[in-house]
């Protein structure tokens, strides 16, 4: 069984190391297609079930947390073609209440659990009243409008939540959204979703089929595009709607309760959503779910759960928020959907570090509104209807050419395929051979211990890998060269004019003179061509985090990236350090390993990486041509606790634990679980006792709650 098929607490730590880095992987990918492509790759039953199992495993192995962990990340970063705007006050996703990994169903007991915790954060009673309003979960895009003294001025999508793209003009086409409003504080940042009904999403499309263009796959995809056109007239041409629910900056307060806020943009002539609902605890909730479930397809447009708010807006603000998530609301979403289809083909495509991945070709099946044609059968061991231990699972099905298949949109990058139906396959449907050799160059297709998926050895020798490698190399976190994406790189690849990223910037040197010029070129001109020989050069100074991401180096996302170019600081610095880690040991590798997110599956493919004889040339021959810009600290020198390791132990009595573990964290500070020689402070209640004696043992300094709260009173 790989580990994406074993239940959370039957991982081992091995296994859950794998697992993390999978689902790191797999939402980063969805995250980018879903906010910034328009063009999800699974449902929000399959994201938020895969986020679901990313949090219960960083739950049960703190230590193996990553640095790029998808739940300290929110949506993606703006699209290519729109100026940006960073939110004043960050936009952030919400959490989801866990579903049963096999009913694809979220239990009854998860909303008074939610209650519960709650409760426990603010030190209320079981009797202690506590309402909350709920609201159908739209399916479209988010979206913020700024006004001032009653004028809209800004309108903004979330993008990564700090920064979205401006699309003041096209918001301006939507009738629902009004341009000048009376009565508002003089400051409003107003946050909705832009919606397409079923009926209108009907007729846009009967219009494009009419055209002979491109059809959209659901009224969300219909609404995303629609929006975030560069020509607003094409906005304006496509039947937009949108709700409000909630806000942003603001310069005086709407209201002292969500509802009450709600009912003030209403007043405004914002369209706020008419099922939205004032319940006073977790029975409330459900049976409201349960009536809006049962009234789900009449209400003329997409939802995919409800989004239950603590009403009371002091306590909301008390309650605050974790990294990517506001504590005071949850996201109470529908099952998942299921399809029966006939699987037609099974392809292998090999991914930049060499994994071979399995893609079921299946016949087009439409689940939950979006038209499914591929799939994905994660590697060798599900297909043979086994885990990686050699267990059953499906009851020991596997899986075959011809077979019909039961998809589910959730739990990978792709749809899934659940089940297998035996009474309807074919007589002379035949296992199928996972191939052990790489169909892109030939070379051994090896599977190491311990590891569920089958690699090519071939390395840059390997086209597949070399291509895919490329493409991240100038993806949008990375380098993010101008004119030249995927497209491109396939094809100055064929032609063997771009081999290895140092090509990249000697490019113009050899073709941009003589008879084989880029603008001679099929789709390339003399403006194009100097277009991307000026973005190429733009791209020479380079800050040493992207750098990093871009090399592409197999468990180094984004985030570690960062953590690393932090911590080092200068490029020089960092492969000084990589040399003297070779041997994986000595005070470099101990060094490395004491970066807190940086793991020893990481940290060791980093140096091997970093230190191979050819990986290395490539990498010296790419820093030739840049000029590497040393990465850029935080400026924490205000905070008293900024960097330092704390511990909090004992019963707290002037704020609950999870407030003061939350102030800590936006100080900048590090709050442990265990008190260890690495720990800088422990702050103890009455009750205090292991970990105090531990702190004494240790010579760490101890105080009391008084204590804490005068160090950092004010802040």
């Amino acid at each position: 069984m790989s580990e994406e098929e074993i239940a959370v607490e039957q991982l081992t730590e091995a296994q859950a190391r794998g697992e993390l880095a999978r689902l790191a992987r797999v939402l980063a990918e969805a995250d980018a297609a879903y906010h910034a492509e328009d063009a999800p790759l699974m449902s929000d039953a399959a994201y938020d079930a895969l986020k679901a199992r990313n949090a219960a495993i960083e739950a049960r192995f703190p230590a193996l947390k990553r640095a790029d962990s998808p739940l300290e990340r929110v949506g993606a970063a703006p699209a290519e073609g729109f100026a940006t705007v960073r939110h004043r006050v960050r936009m952030l996703s919400l959490g989801n209440l866990p579903q049963d990994k096999k009913s694809k169903i979220t239990p009854p007991e998860e909303v008074h659990k939610f209650d519960a915790r709650i409760r426990r954060y603010l030190g209320l009673g079981q009797a202690d009243p506590l309402a909350y309003t709920s609201e159908p979960k739209i399916d479209g895009l988010s979206l913020s409008l700024r006004y001032e003294a009653g004028h809209l001025v800004q309108a903004a999508t979330r993008g990564d939540g700090e920064t979205g793209e401006n699309v003041t003009a096209n918001a301006r086409t939507i009738a629902d959204i009004p341009e000048r409003i009376e009565g508002a504080p003089d400051v409003l940042e107003v946050r909705g979703e832009v919606y397409m009904s079923h009926a209108d999403f009907e007729a846009l499309n009967a219009r494009q089929a009419d055209r002979a263009d491109k059809l959209f796959a659901n009224p969300r995809n219909a609404a995303a595009g629609s929006l975030r056109q560069l020509d607003p007239a094409i906005t304006a041409a496509r039947p937009l709607r949108f709700f409000a629910y909630g806000w942003g900056e603001l310069s005086a307060p709407l209201a002292e309760t969500q509802m009450g806020a709600l009912e003030r943009l209403a007043a405004f002539g914002f369209p706020t959503n008419p099922r939205t609902a004032l319940c006073d605890g977790p029975r409330a909730l459900l049976a409201h779910y349960r009536e809006i479930e049962q009234a789900r397809a009449t209400l003329g447009y997409d939802i995919d759960g409800m989004v239950y708010k603590v009403n009371d807006l002091r306590l909301q603000e008390r309650l605050g928020f974790r990294a990517t998530t506001p504590r005071w609301a949850i996201a109470h979403k529908f099952p998942a959907e299921l399809a029966w289809t006939r699987l037609e083909a099974i392809d292998i495509q090999v991914g930049r570090t060499g994994a071979l991945s399995p893609v079921a070709r299946l016949a087009p099946v439409t689940v939950g509104g979006v038209v499914v044609r591929n799939a994905t059968l994660h590697n060798e061991d599900y297909i043979a209807g086994r885990n990686s231990d050699g267990q059953p699972i499906r009851e020991g099905r596997d899986i075959r050419v011809g077979d019909w298949v039961q998809v589910y949109r959730a739990g990978d990058v792709i749809p899934q395929i659940a089940d297998v139906d035996l009474s309807r396959r074919p007589a002379d449907a035949a296992p199928y051979v996972f191939p052990v050799t790489c169909p892109e160059c030939g070379s051994d297709a090896v599977r190491e211990p311990g590891d569920s998926v089958r690699r090519c050895v071939g390395g840059l020798i390997c086209p597949a890998q070399a291509v895919e490698r490329l493409k991240h190399f100038v993806s949008r976190a990375a380098f993010d060269i101008e004119g030249l994406g995927a497209k491109q790189v396939e094809a100055f690849y064929r032609d063997g004019w771009i081999r290895e990223p140092a090509d990249i910037f000697t490019l113009e040197e050899r073709f941009g003179q003589g008879l084989q010029q880029l603008r001679n070129r099929e789709g390339w001109g003399e403006k194009s061509a100097a277009n991307l020989f000026r973005a190429i050069e733009e791209k020479r100074r380079i800050p040493f985090e992207r750098l990093l991401f871009a090399l592409g180096i197999r468990h180094v996302g984004e985030q570690a990236s960062s953590l690393i170019a932090r911590h080092y600081g200068t490029w020089e610095a960092f492969i000084a350090a990589m040399d003297g880690a070779r041997d994986l040991a000595g005070p470099e590798w101990e060094r490395l390993l004491g970066i807190d997110g940086v793991g020893e599956v990481l940290a060791t493919s980093l140096v091997r990486t970093v230190t191979e004889p050819h990986e290395r040339a490539s990498i010296d021959r790419l820093t030739a041509h840049l000029s590497v810009l040393p990465a850029e600290r935080p400026d924490v020198s205000g905070s008293p606790v900024a960097g330092k390791t704390l511990v909090f132990t004992g019963t707290l009595e002037k704020m609950t634990r999870a407030e003061a573990k939350a102030r800590a964290e936006a100080l900048g500070a590090k709050v442990a679980g265990s008190v260890s020689a690495r720990t800088d402070l422990v702050i103890a209640g009455p009750g205090a006792g292991s970990k105090a004696r531990k702190a004494a043992e240790l010579g760490v300094e101890v105080i009391d709650e008084a204590a804490w709260l005068d160090l950092v009173g004010g802040r």
